[in-house]
């Protein structure tokens, strides 16, 4: 029976390993080093593990002294490991050399010195290749120390951990250097975006075009990948192998893979186009060499140059990994492959697997997943937040958008209309949920959110349609501010603390369209409108400049300019009695065509010319509606 010992659990790497471990028929225990702060993190992924009562988190950190464990861990622990595996580290390109050098140099050396103090009989460095840094040629298992420089505060603090475990001898080791790890070659499952991944938006993006539009590729170098599942199997067999101890392995593909080959297994199964042949190595050299410095200079730039990293960051590569794309060192895995002769394990071919880490990033990982369109068209399966919806445009736009496919999410004060809507569209076989709020009270509208995001996996859309309109010459509103303060409360702050309060949720999932249903009075200027249409053009302005800040992140808004629209809200008004008006389902189609099409703003003629009339002759607009008002017309 073994007992284990493993840092770095809660990663991507390291809970596989777990996984492995716990399904070994000798695992008597697996001892877990876990943050106080990753506790939660460490429940999740042990949800999934097999006899996870073997599982014992001890609560310690890397980066403090005696890695934080207390005096009764220690002593528990003492002379009971068989097998230490030291996964944790950072791997970000973009830490600084402080945080790189404070866990994965002086985390190691902890790791070593607890090792020794607890007498455990194997010590197990998971290092990476990173420590051939730019050595140029081929760099075996047996290789360490041949005067490479180091291009990143990352690649530099792998050397010098794996330098700490080979200098000490309390405790025999061995080393596992993995290559560019990426998803697992039967299900795709990674647990974030790095190396080849930050290149899949672009593989969408060139799925735009005809997959046989033929590309010349270069010779621009090769990276070395594996997937993960390769990765932690070798070193759980080979951890357990007779072998002796001071012994490196290379976990990666026995050959580079070129980068043109890497393109063309991903660009093949996103329906990209493929590079149809390579120019000659003579006519390639040139290209690759002014690659390389090409992108060392875009990365310095980003950091020099205001706005290039903003670039960077759009595209979805973080500007400190250009440099690493490709690896100038050749890695000899042939004492590893030696090693797991009749094992079984081999590394795949990359075509082998592409197509299923493309599928897992695309459903999983793609940052705009949500953006794609549906089987079900514009709406189908789109949650879709419609505010106003027990009556008039509200209840109209719910029916129309449960007709297209769409889960309307009803609010509004009135709850037992609201059922009444809900059961109309369920009746018709949709789907509706219904949320009695009032929206001019803030603890009310953020209770209605968090049972909203609780029971709802997205909310894709957001239609502010509740609203209110008072009719009253300025004369005779003198005594009444609080017909000014009420159409604002619902009108504008209402909207406002929805859109803030749907916000991040909708930026964490880089999708999201708001409808705001403004009126075209706001173009015309209609007089007795004061309270009402300032409320509104508050909304427009507000809208104007949210719609430029979050465009970047995948959220859209539109405008709907509203025309008369025969509902219960203008039915106090007699006037209107005379004036053509739009019906619900009329203006409840605008709506829907805000939400399918996305546009910035849908306005009718005669909105359209009271604006433009206005921004031409401002004085002679004021003097005809002054005869209007005058005649009471409207």
């Amino acid at each position: 029976m073994s007992t284990y010992f493993v840092t770095g659990a809660t990663g991507f790497l390291g809970s596989a390993l777990v996984e492995r471990l716990l399904a070994r028929e000798t695992c008597d225990r697996v001892y877990v080093l876990v943050r106080p702060a990753s506790q939660d993190k460490l429940d999740r992924i042990a949800a999934r593990w097999p006899r996870r009562e073997l599982v014992m988190p001890v609560l310690g950190d890397l980066a403090e002294d005696g890695l934080g464990l207390s005096d009764v861990d220690r002593r528990r622990l003492a002379g009971g490991i068989d097998h230490l595996l030291h996964l944790g580290a950072v791997y970000d390109l973009t830490a600084t050399e402080e945080h790189n050098s404070a866990v994965n140099v002086d985390g190691t050396q902890r790791v070593v010195d607890l090792a020794a103090e607890l007498a455990v009989s194997w010590l197990h460095h998971v290092s990476s290749v990173a420590v051939a840094g730019e050595h140029r040629g081929v760099f075996t298992e047996q290789d360490f120390d041949l005067g490479q420089r180091f291009a990143s505060p990352y690649h530099a603090t792998k050397f010098a951990a794996e330098q700490i475990v080979r200098s000490q001898h309390a405790v025999p080791w061995r080393i596992y250097r993995p290559a560019v790890v990426v998803g697992d070659s039967r299900t795709g499952e990674i647990d974030k975006v790095d190396g080849p991944y930050f290149f899949f938006p672009t593989f969408a993006r060139l799925a735009k075009l005809p997959s046989r539009l033929p590309l010349v590729g270069a010779d621009l170098g090769a990276t070395n990948v594996v997937p993960v599942d390769y990765v932690v199997d070798a070193i759980d067999h080979l951890a357990h192998a007779a072998h002796p101890p001071g012994r490196t392995f290379h976990l990666t593909s026995p050959r580079p893979q070129p980068i043109t080959e890497v393109y063309n297994a991903f660009a093949a199964v996103a329906g990209a186009p493929t590079m149809a042949f390579s120019l000659p190595g003579p006519l390639s050299a040139p290209l690759r060499a002014l690659s390389d410095r090409g992108l060392r200079a875009l990365s310095r730039a980003a950091e020099r140059v205001p706005g290039a990293k903003l670039v960077f960051e759009r595209l979805g590569v973080p500007a400190e990994a250009l440099p690493h794309l490709t690896l100038t060192a050749t890695f000899d895995s042939t004492a590893t492959q030696g090693a797991l002769a009749g094992s079984g394990l081999r590394v795949p071919e990359l075509r082998e697997y592409s197509d299923t880490l493309w599928r897992y990033w695309r459903d999983h990982l793609d940052p705009d997943r949500a953006r794609r369109p549906r089987s079900g068209g514009a709406l189908g399966g789109r949650t879709v937040m419609i505010t106003g919806a027990s009556s008039g445009i509200g209840r109209a736009t719910a029916l129309a958008v449960a007709r297209h496919g769409g889960i309307p999410l009803l609010v509004a004060r009135r709850a037992e209309e609201l059922a009444q809507v809900r059961e109309e569209i369920t009746s018709a076989g949709g789907t509706a949920f219904t949320y009695p709020c009032d929206l001019t009270d803030a603890e009310a509208v953020r209770a209605m959110l968090k049972d909203v995001l609780a029971q709802h996996e997205a909310v894709d859309m957001l239609v502010n349609n509740a609203g209110r309109s008072i009719r009253r010459s300025l004369l005779r509103s003198t005594d009444r501010q609080h017909d000014f303060e009420r159409t604002m409360a619902i009108n504008y702050h209402a909207p406002v603390r929805l859109i803030l309060g749907l916000l991040p949720h909708m930026t964490a999932r880089r999708f999201g369209h708001i409808v705001n249903i403004s009126t075209q009075g706001t173009q015309v200027g209609t007089p007795r409108f004061a309270a009402y249409l300032a409320s509104k053009a508050a909304l427009d302005a507000f809208t104007r400049v949210a719609s430029a800040e979050a465009h970047g992140n995948g959220i859209t808004f539109t405008t709907v300019h509203m025309p008369l629209v025969r509902t219960p809200m203008i039915e106090p008004t007699k006037v209107y009695r005379r004036l053509p008006a739009a019906s619900p389902e009329q203006a409840a189609n605008l709506v829907l065509k805000a939400l399918i099409k996305r546009p910035t703003r849908i306005s009718l003629p005669v909105g359209t010319l009271g604006a433009a009339s206005y921004a031409i002759a401002p004085k002679a607009v004021d003097r005809v509606m002054n005869v209007i008002y005058r005649l009471g017309a409207v």
